[in-house]
């Protein structure tokens, strides 16, 4: 039989040791500071129902669906008519009923309803899993990745809002980021620019029009709007918040001018300052994070599904798309039947989250550690006297491991030093004979004769 050439499927990745300590470390801290903010871990199957899927992210959604062939003869139940048509969308019915999850979201909100009687309403839940999407692979771009989401659903307080922010700043300074912006707007207040104007529905032409103002200036956006439909009339409404500028107080100033006539858009704008109002009162920016917090009336995510506040994350550090999004929307479980039960949600992103830190060199040394000691192996009686040593320091809580055979000392410590093991202990017959063991620091050099409990001391420190 020929030899196959060993692959993996396109727009996968294998993880090894070295990546998975760090990518354990970013999920380990913002799972910590998830737990704190009183959100619970669930996990949900990698496959979901395909009707659960289908409908729910739009034809081009749909389209990057992975569908599952039913097991057997997947084709036994198809009318041989069907086999004859060019059409292959009218057979998937009939050979695959499952489907790989594209998002957290949707199989979140089917959880919501099938165990609507055990949960206690409002619900966070937080749920670090991998998603699979049959996009065309490219650089940043895969088609299995992990998502890292935070949802609250049966809760209408803009505390939660607040808690975001708070969430995002917390867990992304631990990561040790020093710079970095929390963007927020409210899809109230973009419906009530529109509404002004009296042109509700170019509400996206204008938003991907304004949000071009820092690359193609004033001049371009103006010659953008007018080629999307709006008038010079039109542009002269849409001037001063086009370049809104100030503090946050001074712009949601100057849009209260603006959206004097727009119901919608004023409750936009009270939304915005009942968050604010709560993070001055839970001592956002006092000193305890890294985040700037700056109201964006250009930002515009997920417009067709955010209904209130929107949210986007921003290093500053390094030229890099978003780190983190989310926002509110309404009816979240209305598709399984189970109306009004309004949510918010926030996802950080944890792949680019990865790539900022790899950049700045923010990953600790630590996590590049997985042994802490290792034990020389000369020879069989050194094995034997070093066994009950190596549980003494597993039962100290140090991950140790003895060198597994009898080997030439360099052989030894180029393991250690390609697994980066701190700690190297030497046995031979004159440690043997005076129960002082020759700890080696490998980052140092140094060599010390100790007793196992003094190793277990100078390690720990």
């Amino acid at each position: 039989m020929a030899s196959i050439k060993p692959s993996v499927p396109k727009g996968t990745r294998d993880f090894s040791p070295a990546v998975m300590v760090k990518r354990n470390y970013i999920f380990d801290t913002i799972k910590s500071v998830f737990r704190k903010f009183g959100y619970q871990e669930i996990q949900t199957p990698s496959m979901e129902n395909l009707d659960t899927l289908t409908g729910k992210y739009g034809d081009e959604g749909d389209k990057l669906i992975f569908k599952i062939l039913n097991s057997g003869d997947y084709l036994s139940k198809v009318k041989p008519e069907k086999l004859t048509t060019d059409n292959s969308q009218g057979l998937i019915k009939d050979i695959s009923e499952k489907a790989l999850r594209y998002d957290l979201t949707v199989p979140f909100a089917r959880y919501v309803v099938m165990h609507q009687n055990d949960i206690s309403f409002p619900f966070k839940r937080f749920q670090i899993q991998p998603v699979w999407r049959a996009d065309r692979p490219q650089k940043g771009r895969y088609r299995e990745f992990y998502q890292c989401d935070a949802d609250v659903v049966g809760s209408e307080s803009l505390l939660n809002e607040a808690e975001f922010v708070l969430i995002y700043d917390e867990a992304l300074s631990k990561l040790g980021l020093k710079d970095f912006t929390i963007k927020i707007n409210n899809r109230k207040i973009l419906s009530g620019i529109a509404e002004i104007i009296g042109k509700p529905e170019l509400i996206v032409d204008m938003t991907v029009a304004i949000d071009k103002l820092d690359k193609i200036g004033l001049d371009g956006v103006v010659k953008e709007l007018i080629e999307r439909g709006f008038t010079e009339a039109d542009i002269e409404k849409l001037k001063p918040v086009i370049l809104l500028e100030g503090s946050n107080e001074e712009k949601l100033a100057s849009l209260k001018n603006v959206l004097a006539a727009s119901e919608t858009g004023l409750k936009g704008i009270e939304e915005i300052e009942v968050i604010f109002s709560y993070l001055r009162s839970l001592s956002f920016g006092e000193g305890r994070g890294e985040a700037k917090l700056e109201l964006d009336i250009t930002l515009a995510r997920g417009l067709n599904y955010y209904t209130g506040a929107i949210f986007e994350v921003k290093t500053n550090e390094v030229a890099m798309g978003s780190i983190g999004g989310g926002g509110r929307y309404d009816d979240l479980t209305g598709m399984f039947g189970l109306k009004g039960l309004t949510g918010a949600g926030i996802s950080f992103g944890a792949d680019r989250i990865y790539d900022v830190l790899e950049e700045l060199k923010l990953f600790p040394e630590s996590t590049e550690e997985t042994t802490k000691v290792l034990i020389s192996n000369f020879d069989a009686e050194a094995e034997l006297y070093a066994l009950p040593i190596l549980q003494q320091l597993r039962n100290s809580g140090i991950a140790a491991e003895l060198y597994p055979s009898s080997a030439k000392l360099k052989k030894q410590m180029s393991y250690a030093d390609n697994k980066k093991i701190p700690f190297v202990i030497l046995i031979g017959s004159d440690e043997i004979q005076s129960g002082k063991l020759t700890l080696k620091d490998m980052r140092s050099g140094e060599q010390d004769k100790l007793s196992v409990e003094e190793i277990v001391e100078k390690v720990k420190a």
